[in-house]
């Protein structure tokens, strides 16, 4: 059995990127409604073994051109937006056709950049996509096209599926590509070049190979050098990327039956890449001081909760990272927080069934959640 194959059966939680090129029949202009019903049972078959599926989904604005009779003509940013508008329901319609017959229920979530990278942002989206997970649907994750600018958008899905993939600490993510992985040089252009199988390096070498973009793209934007750049936002999250052809029908399927793909390995797991994240690479902005039992609690891997909260120091914010304390000053360790400074002094001490009573609402019963926090050494 392939690395490749063994990655694929064996990750935890899997996002899968899906292009417009592969999502959209070009000379209609409608959905490509055979390849998503062959890539709906390649995830009905991926669940069935207990793993979870997320889908980065392109195909809005190719979708909205035809029912706003734009035709191939060059869009301003209005005229995306509009696209984008017109085409966002029927590729979520599309969806739900193809992975309903499964029994998947698919939920619509549009992200803008600041969703993935503003901290309170970043862990509301988060939880919203956990909860999903959890209740067993398949997200459906697009860029927000109608709203973002220029200025704050991703540019390309495999940034954004490598982003979603890092926020919620997917094990491996799968670009569906027009290509079967990397070679050391264009295959169409140049009959000698090599298939590249495994890479555990992004090296200099590895990101020449990729050329430029694909400039001939009719639908989708973007080459095997967007997926290069997706593949290091991932490898630094500990999670692996595949690249593999995703015009044949059961994708991943194929790759399970020895279909070629290229697999990047990380050097670490999304849990050690992500506390590694909190404990040196976030500047603190408060400080929770705890009780013993709390103290005991959290090196035991528990979350901190209210109750054991003495004191709160600082002017943080929720999704702030603080540092946390025993009553004799020794550093326990860094993470994020759910709630800002101003609530978190209002519950300290407060058991959590009583934080919508102390504050009138509820952020979760724990002022730091254990997966966000990084314990001192």
């Amino acid at each position: 059995m392939s690395g490749s194959v063994t990655g694929l059966a064996a990750a935890r939680r899997i996002v899968v990127k899906v292009g417009s090129a592969l999502l959209v029949d070009e000379a209609a202009g409608d959905p490509h409604h055979a390849w998503l019903a062959a890539f709906a049972a390649d995830a009905a078959r991926i669940r069935e073994r207990g793993q979870q599926l997320l889908i980065v989904s392109s195909g809005a604005i190719a979708l909205g051109r035809r029912r706003l009779g734009l035709g191939r003509r060059k869009l301003d940013l209005p005229g995306k937006q509009a696209a984008a508008a017109a085409g966002q329901s029927q590729l979520m319609h599309a969806w739900e056709n193809a992975l309903a017959p499964h029994g998947i229920i698919a939920a619509q979530v549009l992200l803008t950049r600041d969703d993935t990278e503003v901290r309170h942002r970043w862990l509301n989206a988060r939880a919203t996509v956990e909860t999903l997970l959890g209740f067993g649907c398949a997200p459906i994750v697009n860029e927000n096209d109608t709203v973002v600018t220029e200025e704050i958008r991703y540019g390309d899905n495999d940034r954004l599926a490598a982003r979603v993939a890092q926020m919620i600490g997917a094990d491996l993510l799968v670009l569906l590509s027009d290509i079967d992985g990397l070679y050391t040089a264009d295959p169409r252009r140049d009959p000698a070049a090599r298939h590249i199988p495994l890479v555990s390096e992004l090296t200099p070498e590895i990101d020449a190979m990729a050329g430029g973009s694909n400039a001939d793209a009719g639908v989708g934007t973007g080459g095997m050098a967007t997926k290069l750049a997706a593949a290091k936002i991932a490898a630094a999250a500990g999670c692996a990327t595949m690249i593999t052809l995703g015009s044949r029908p059961s994708p991943l399927g194929a790759v399970e039956e020895g279909a070629l793909c290229t697999l990047f390995t990380p050097s670490t797991t999304p849990a050690a890449a992500y506390k590694a994240w909190i404990a040196g690479s976030l500047a603190p902005q408060g400080v929770l001081t705890v009780d013993a039992g709390a103290g005991a609690a959290l090196r035991a891997g528990k979350s901190l909760l209210p109750a054991g909260v003495r004191s709160v120091e600082g002017r943080f914010e929720k999704g702030d990272a603080v540092i946390v304390r025993d009553l004799d000053g020794h550093e326990i360790g860094r993470g994020l927080a759910r709630y800002d400074a101003s609530d978190a002094a209002k519950i300290a001490g407060v058991k959590s069934g009583d934080i919508e009573k102390a504050l009138g609402f509820t952020a979760g019963p724990t002022l730091i959640h254990a997966d966000d926090l990084a314990l001192a050494r």
